[in-house]
């Protein structure tokens, strides 16, 4: 026989439920706060402090800094150097982003449906450029691109005129992108194996039994499905691209003639070099904020245009 649950008993379990639930929470919370506090003091607080210091008039090495207000922001707007550098960055984004997805995409694949065998010593070789250090790389790369490096030898044995790779204002970009691509290929490789991981094996057997062939089953099964995580790496790589420095610095300190100088060189430059004179650590802290905020902007579109396509795709 059924007994009724008394208001008494009712109140009784809820408190329990939601004691429990705060408890979760509170555990919750616990394991995230040494995360949430290097955060804060190697993220949040050096915003606070850059968005502060774009108010001032301020080399960074004295006590002594003025308050101009937005006046940093006004002198950026007239200021044809950082306007080159914003056209650099979004060129190197432009250039760089759909090789880097298209090429890792492509070897992602390769290696978790075409080839089995040896797939981890593969996946190893693509990777090791990502965990080496950005400024060796650079050295390197400047050997090898070199007025007498290893290409331009081979390009004199062939008959061909040499190239100043690195030198010549229309020929620095895009080595540097190449270089770039090279470098960061490994971790667009693993999310896109990530995200093929997570197609079911049924999917593909289904396939096979279809008499689909591996290029077909990718277009017209395995790619719709993944398509909503390629939306996320899409982001990601978009972001990484207009973050670009090191290579970048190591490689042609923006050189030659501001062709390769994107903004994180200028800032940079702006804030610690000689030889623009007396550094301006406000200036290039204005800088970095605006060119911040851009790139947060186009981080939300980015984001609202996957969840339109997400949206209508799910209809």
């Amino acid at each position: 026989m059924k007994t009724k649950t008394t208001l008494a008993e009712f109140r009784s379990m809820n408190s329990v439920r939601k004691k429990r639930i705060l408890r979760k929470n509170a555990w919750c919370w616990v394991f995230m706060l040494p995360t949430l506090i290097l955060y804060i003091l190697f993220q949040g607080y050096p915003i606070i402090t850059s968005a502060w210091y774009s108010l001032l008039d301020w080399s960074g090495m004295t006590m002594n800094a003025t308050f101009v207000g937005l006046g940093n922001f006004k002198e950026l707007l007239q200021d044809p150097l950082f306007f080159n550098s914003v056209g650099n960055s979004f060129k190197y984004m432009v250039l760089s982003v759909p090789i880097q997805l298209i090429l890792s995409l492509m070897i992602a694949y390769i290696l978790t449906s075409i080839i089995k065998k040896g797939a981890t010593v593969f996946r190893t070789m693509y990777f090791i450029p990502v965990v080496t250090t950005a400024s060796i790389v650079g050295i390197i790369m400047i050997f090898i691109f070199g007025g007498t490096g290893p290409v331009n030898q081979v390009l004199s044995m062939l008959g061909i005129d040499t190239i100043n790779f690195l030198g010549d204002a229309k020929t620095a970009m895009f080595t540097v992108v190449l270089i770039g691509v090279w470098k960061d290929l490994g971790t667009y490789m693993i999310y896109w194996i990530a995200a093929l991981q997570s197609v079911p094996q049924d999917v593909y057997e289904a396939a096979k039994i279809d008499g689909a062939g591996k290029f077909r089953t990718f277009t017209d099964v395995v790619f719709p499905l993944i398509l909503p995580i390629g939306g996320v790496i899409t982001v990601l790589c978009v972001i990484g691209s207009l973050k670009v420095f090191d290579i970048v610095q190591t490689m042609t300190n923006g050189g030659p003639y501001f062709a390769t100088d994107v903004v994180a060189t200028f800032v940079y430059r702006t804030a610690y070099s000689s030889t623009t004179g007396s550094p301006r650590l406000g200036y290039a802290s204005a800088a970095a904020l605006m060119f911040g905020l851009m790139v947060v902007v186009i981080g939300i579109v980015l984001n609202l245009i996957k969840g339109y396509f997400n949206k209508k795709r799910n209809v």
